[in-house]
């Protein structure tokens, strides 16, 4: 059995994606806190929002899992919630919140070109 090392590519998309779903878990935590603390909260608001970010922290963490495990299945996943950021980033950047935008939009489309080479999707076995 050969042991082929992880091209570039495939090596930093997975590290990207485990960076962003560390930092969706931490953003999770803090909303947590905060619905726990605030004084008048919209209980469905605060659970479904605090609900979709723990999805989404369990989302980038499984997707970068499965692509370290090389799974060919998840690069896919993990090409549309790259590329789902971008749109989101560019919203923000563009109306008033460009500190957070432009980072969000960078990282999406530096994920997105990172599961798109071609390096990456060999390495997956995808021909």
């Amino acid at each position: 059995m050969t042991s082929e090392r992880e091209p570039a590519t495939l090596r930093w998309a997975v590290r990207l994606l485990f960076a962003e779903g560390v930092g969706l878990a931490l953003l999770t935590l803090v909303i947590v806190y905060l619905d726990v603390t605030s004084k008048s909260t919209f209980l469905a608001t605060a659970l479904s929002f605090t609900g979709y970010l723990a999805l989404m922290t369990l989302l980038f963490l499984g997707i970068a899992v499965a692509l370290h495990r090389r799974q060919r299945w998840a690069r896919g996943p993990g090409i549309v919630t790259q590329m789902l950021q971008m749109p989101i980033g560019w919203t923000m950047l563009t109306h008033g919140q460009p500190y957070i935008g432009a980072p969000l939009f960078a990282l999406g489309l530096a994920g997105a070109i990172l599961l798109f080479a071609p390096s990456t999707r060999i390495a997956l076995g995808i021909r």
